[in-house]
């Protein structure tokens, strides 16, 4: 191998290196993204200037560009659901369904299910987390296992099943021109077997715990006992599936509505359906509010695909790319190992595919490959490192929402 391309790929390795380093220690995206950019930039052939101005701009510009209605939608569709109680009260009456001895399931089954619905994952997470809370004291769970119940919950199984209108669900559309039904029958399967075997593992790992002597032991932040008036939760799960109807029925081989528009149509359902449970006059406030979190969101994200796309200018990154394509055994082991590895550099589900899809996508379909196949083995395999401490989700749920350190929510 050419020593300019083996600089390169420790370069890269070095800067995904400290990418998960500073992450880890709460240094913001942005620094930590421009900084890791410039090593690989200046490492992999590429002048600082272009690799920042043009590399790392053009990635981080074009993902906003293709993503960001998608992003706007599913926030809004989250606040109509935070403002109303929506998605607490369908929580709650899933948490009330399996009673006190299923309580640990009943925490992803509650994010899971309003994920599938169209709500963004940060705000499932943080819907779900006063319930949560409620329910690892009643049970004497150790509170250190709930940003793990609520990963597990937003960012596996609901996140990559067929017809989510999630980000991870549309960007292998756009990039295939497939729908987001694509693969069902395996994506159902995937699905299902992701959440038997995770609420095993975590079943058994919070009774370890238990049995060796943990207990619940509040933090000073806590608030238990929300006294809010909740609407009935069949009532709020309507708008789920009304949007879940509007973006996966088709007539004449198209949808009622593009995903973005059937997404805001349901935020819409939300409003109208709950509304004497929010406050009108402040509609527009939370509105407002809702489209600043969908910037701060995307563009976190876009951070960490702009330094993808400064690693994808890199002269190492052919190389990567040829030994994903040849990786031996069939062609989907690879689009699921090229994915992954891309992902996992990434940090982010959503950015590894805005990497991965327009790159490995093109190249399988050229082998002959299912466009759906492809499209279903990216989005579930783009979960898989979707757990490591510097993906953005993890950050936000397990320090800033549940106060937790990494170190104990890992242990």
């Amino acid at each position: 191998m050419d020593g300019a391309i083996l600089l390169s790929l420790f370069g890269i390795i070095v800067a995904l290196s400290l990418l998960v380093i500073l992450i880890m220690r709460g240094v913001n995206i942005f620094i930590v993204a421009l900084l890791c950019s410039s090593i690989v930039a200046l490492t992999g052939g590429i002048s600082l200037y272009d690799g920042l101005k043009e590399n790392y701009m053009t990635a981080f510009v074009n993902f906003f560009r293709s993503n960001f209605l998608i992003f706007l939608t599913g926030t809004i569709m989250g606040k109509a659901y935070e403002i109303t109680n929506g998605a607490k009260s369908i929580a709650q009456m899933i948490v009330n369904r399996f009673g006190p001895n299923m309580a640990l399931i009943s925490i992803p089954l509650a994010c899971g299910i309003i994920s599938y619905g169209g709500v963004s994952v940060f705000v499932a997470s943080f819907a779900v987390f006063p319930i949560a809370l409620e329910v690892f004291r009643q049970a004497d769970y150790p509170r250190r296992f709930i940003p793990g119940a609520l990963t597990f919950g937003c960012s596996t199984w609901a996140m990559v099943a067929p017809g989510a209108p999630q980000i991870q669900n549309a960007v292998p559309a756009a990039a295939l021109g497939t729908d987001l039904m694509a693969g069902t029958i395996n994506g159902f399967l995937s699905s299902a077997s992701i959440l038997l075997i995770g609420c095993f593992i975590l079943i058994r790992t919070v009774n370890k715990a238990r049995d060796n002597g943990e207990t619940f032991v509040p933090k000073p932040m806590d608030v238990f006992q929300d006294e809010a008036e909740y609407p009935n939760g069949w009532l709020a799960i309507i708008p789920l599936l009304f949007t879940l109807f509007l973006i996966n029925v088709k007539i004449d081989g198209n949808p009622l509505l593009p995903l973005e528009f059937g997404v805001f149509t349901g935020s819409v359902a939300v409003i109208i359906l709950l509304n004497k449970y929010q406050d009108n006059k402040k509609l527009i406030h939370h509105l407002g509010e809702a489209c600043k979190q969908s910037v701060v969101s995307i563009s976190n994200t876009c951070a960490v695909v702009g330094f993808g796309g400064v690693v994808q200018a890199s002269l190492a990154f052919p190389t990567i790319i040829n030994a994903m394509v040849s990786i031996p055994g069939p062609p989907l082991a690879g689009v699921a190992i090229g994915t992954t590895v891309i992902a996992g550099v990434c940090g982010s589900a959503s950015g590894g595919l805005g990497i991965a899809a327009p790159l490995l996508g093109p190249s399988y379909l050229a082998m002959g490959v299912p466009a759906a196949a492809i499209h279903r083995v990216m989005t579930v395999s783009s979960a898989a490192l979707d757990s490591l401490p510097h993906n953005g989700y993890i950050v936000t749920v397990t320090n800033g929402l549940c106060n937790e350190t990494h170190k104990d929510a890992y242990s």
